[in-house]
């Protein structure tokens, strides 16, 4: 064992018995990369990471390479998941050095933590046009103890030129009605008018974009801007992304049809497509989106609900493909079907017909295998209508659809017994808050008081084992008992405005505020009183700390050698873009001017990303939407 044995991260754990002489982020590993003069290697994931798993087959297992870690170097393992801060700063210097990003991340580190070389996944040996991991250990240990000061240089020059990169400068005004117009058009030239979503594969779902084209539709009434969405809604819900037994998405698909998932499932890709998919039905009354939606909240309610009321993180793409040997795992094994199973299992008459329907092939569907995963077995997808599957099977509609799902809720119990992939149990106040909006959204649309139901139990999950009363701050992170990370700034954001979404569904008063409170800290936790906007991490003064009434301040973490403003909307929307919108909202219900200016201030400070590189924030012009349209008062009034 190593010190990782005595976190709780489940990443961090999954290490634990490494040869590798892990030290956790902390006081302790940089003390002593000081004391010993060695650089730090500080590798980044998080617990259902396929190609984490791979790395740490393949060098963190191997005694040779843990050798060479431990005489040279000062171990650093981050789960990315709970010290999100800690992953931003060294994935800009990764993605600024290397052009492209990812996990694993591998950087290493001058004992005051300045980065001086990167990447992501390395190969052993030199393979896949990587260089390998073994030898580039001994070259950076070599180039280390030979030009120390050197790299040192180096690496104080990055950070400078990182430092240039994030600063902003406000325009002092909001950006005009023609950057939403702009980014409508870039979002068009992105569109796969062939296979639906935006860009080529691997093709991540990316909700924030959805968000914005619904409510441009919204307003501009632009037909494309709907289809555009609707289209994409439906291959994906059709792809093998989609969990057709079970329920829930997968993490993206590598290729450009939505057929070859990545099976990871991730509780913040649910939360956001299940939105996606009930504000689709709201616009639409189009029943596939709401069976979608009801589809990925059946998921998360058996599968990602913790008996307290909490949402435990994802599952792992990973699994075990034979019971008897838990230690021969391959990526997809628990969804994955062969011909003869479905004959097994369901019989060959409605094997046949769900066969039909899912694309099922004899030999296996999957043609492009290189490693082998997928041999002889099947990844499931809507080949035909349920009219074809009917036509085909001489059957009416409504007798292929009691078939199929009769067979689905067989195959879920068969699939049930099989190898599970890892469940990452931690409970992050972020990702919460993003299913406490979906839940809540869903029990208003889909008219589901158990969704809302759930909602109320996530919430109060929260507000019992992650808010601390007497610092008045959020924490990000539960597990096995214990809250740990004080919060972010999109803890404070996703957490507000599922509260507002929660208000808006059950209108409890206390739910409305608490997400004033959670705003109020935000504005003294991570706002730039200066220039405008939100820091990711809070100020200098450790949020331990920070009593209720003192004001930020504009300095680094103490841990980190930047601190960043993220707007990057991607897998999930930044916290400035969440941060702007929840201001403006409650601006809008309270009359607090404060919160007025801090939610334009943000969006000054970001006019020109939105004016010049729209494809990269828009969940920020969600915000900018809101704020710039007319508001729609009604009165109740009468007697309480």
């Amino acid at each position: 064992m190593n010190r990782l044995a005595l976190e709780r991260s489940p990443y961090l754990l999954q290490h634990a018995h490494n040869p590798v002489n892990w030290f956790a982020w902390g006081d302790e590993a940089f003390a002593k990369a000081r004391a010993d003069g060695k650089p730090i290697f500080l590798s980044i994931g998080y617990s259902t990471c396929h190609w984490c798993h791979v790395m740490e087959r393949e060098s963190f297992e191997n005694d040779a390479v843990a050798q060479v870690l431990n005489q040279h170097f000062v171990s650093i393992k981050v789960d990315r998941e709970e010290r999100p801060d800690v992953d931003r700063v060294y994935m800009l210097f990764v993605q600024a050095s290397t052009g492209q990003g990812g996990w694993p991340m591998s950087v290493w580190l001058t004992p005051d933590r300045k980065p001086f070389y990167g990447g992501t996944y390395f190969p052993p040996d030199a393979r896949f046009g990587r260089p390998g991991f073994a030898a580039i250990l001994q070259s950076l240990a070599e180039a280390w103890h030979t030009g120390r000061e050197r790299g040192e240089q180096s690496s104080a020059k990055v950070l400078e030129q990182l430092g240039e990169y994030t600063r902003f400068d406000s325009r002092g005004q909001l950006p005009g009605s023609d950057a939403i117009e702009k980014a409508y058009r870039v979002f068009r030239g992105m569109f796969d008018s062939t296979h639906g979503g935006f860009g080529r594969a691997p093709k991540f779902p990316r909700p924030s974009v959805f968000n914005f084209l619904l409510r441009y539709y919204a307003s501009s009434k632009n037909e494309e801007a709907l289809d555009m969405v609707a289209e994409t809604l439906r291959a994906m819900a059709k792809g093998g992304m989609h969990d057709h037994v079970g329920g829930g998405f997968h993490r993206y698909s590598v290729d450009e049809r939505w057929f070859v998932p990545h099976f990871e499932k991730m509780l913040y890709d649910q939360a956001q497509l299940a939105i996606s998919y009930v504000e689709a039905f709201q616009i639409t009354r189009g029943g596939e989106f709401a069976a979608t939606a009801r589809d990925i909240f059946t998921y998360v309610l058996r599968d990602l609900t913790d008996s307290a009321g909490g949402f435990f993180c994802a599952e792992d793409a990973d699994s075990a493909v034979d019971p008897s040997d838990p230690h021969d795992k391959s990526e997809g094994a628990f969804y994955i079907w062969s011909r003869d199973e479905l004959n097994q299992f369901l019989g060959e008459s409605v094997a046949a017909v769900f066969a039909y329907r899912y694309g099922v092939r004899d030999g296996g569907n999957v043609d492009e295998d290189p490693q082998g995963e997928f041999i002889g077995r099947n990844i499931l997808y809507e080949e035909h209508t349920l009219e074809q599957t009917a036509a085909h099977a001489g059957l009416t509609v409504d007798e292929v659809r009691a078939t199929l799902q009769q067979a689905k809720s067989k195959l879920l119990e068969i699939r049930s017994k099989r190898p599970r992939p890892l469940l990452d149990d931690k409970i992050l106040a972020s990702w919460n808050g993003l299913m406490i909006s979906a839940f809540a959204k869903g029990a208003q649309a889909l008219n589901e008081p158990r969704y809302g139901a759930a909602a109320r139990s996530a919430a109060d999950f929260l507000k019992r084992n992650l808010w601390d009363e007497s610092r008045r701050v959020l924490r990000r992170r539960y597990r096995g008992g214990e809250a740990a990370v004080d919060a972010f700034l999109d803890d404070y954001a996703f957490c507000g405005l599922g509260l507002l979404d929660l208000y808006e569904t059950t209108f409890q008063a206390e739910d409305f505020a608490w997400a004033v409170e959670l705003a109020e800290r935000a504005l003294v936790l991570f706002q730039d009183d200066a220039q405008g906007g939100f820091f990711a991490t809070s100020s200098g003064i450790s949020a331990s700390a920070v009593p209720a009434d003192t004001p930020s301040a504009d300095a680094t973490s103490p841990e980190l050698v930047l601190r960043l403003k993220d707007d990057y909307d991607g897998a999930e929307p930044s916290g400035n873009s969440a941060m702007a919108l929840l201001l403006a909202r409650l601006s809008r219900m309270t009359g607090r001017e404060e919160f007025r200016v801090a939610a334009e201030r943000t969006l000054q400070i970001f006019a020109s990303r939105m004016e010049e590189g729209a494809g990269g924030v828009p969940q920020m012009l969600v915000a900018l939407q809101f704020v710039s349209a007319p508001p729609c008062e009604i009165v109740l009034a009468g007697r309480l």
